[in-house]
């Protein structure tokens, strides 16, 4: 327990070092491929969430989701990737290699679903080669390009101001 406060600490100073010393670039492209990483701990609409992208002119084909979990049992089986703590290291680096696929991959927006700043979501956020990152406003306003309001739990208040916001700047 105290060892993970620990470890918590230490990668939390790492990521919020490196937030400081991040450059946005501005990106003009289209969103096509669409990466979500949601925190199962407190919301768990995660598929309504993916039928609302997909009604909004996404390919479900283009979404890929990253779940969080805070404790995940032995034999539990998912149909989606999921990390928890454990797989981050002392170094701030994800050790799961599903986790360093959905990072390296480039999406033209990466939505933060999480409300609550915990450092495995921080660390993936950031590590991220998205180019467009949305997020809510109560996480560190230097994880992403673009903040909405609202809480995790309405979803449908998320996904309609986040199109209606990419199409002023015309994203989609």
């Amino acid at each position: 327990m105290f060892l993970n406060y620990i470890k918590d600490f230490a990668t939390k100073k790492i990521v919020k070092n490196n937030l400081s010393n991040v450059k946005h670039l501005a990106s003009d492209n289209l969103i096509k491929t669409v990466g979500i990483i949601f925190d199962e701990s407190y919301f768990y609409e995660r598929e309504s969430l993916v039928q609302e992208l997909i009604q909004n002119g996404i390919n479900d084909s283009d979404i890929r989701v990253l779940v969080y979990k805070d404790k995940i049992k032995k034999n539990e089986v998912f149909d989606y990737t999921v990390f928890s703590h454990k797989d981050l290291s002392w170094h701030a680096t994800v050790d799961k290699k599903e986790v360093k696929d959905f990072i390296k991959e480039h999406f033209d927006l990466l939505i933060n679903y999480y409300d609550t700043e915990k450092v495995a979501l921080l660390l993936v956020s950031h590590l991220s080669k998205a180019s467009f990152k949305v997020g809510f406003a109560t996480v560190d306003k230097r994880l992403n390009h673009f903040m909405i309001d609202t809480n995790a739990e309405n979803y449908k208040v998320f996904t309609d101001e986040l199109f209606k916001y990419l199409k002023i700047l015309n994203k989609i």
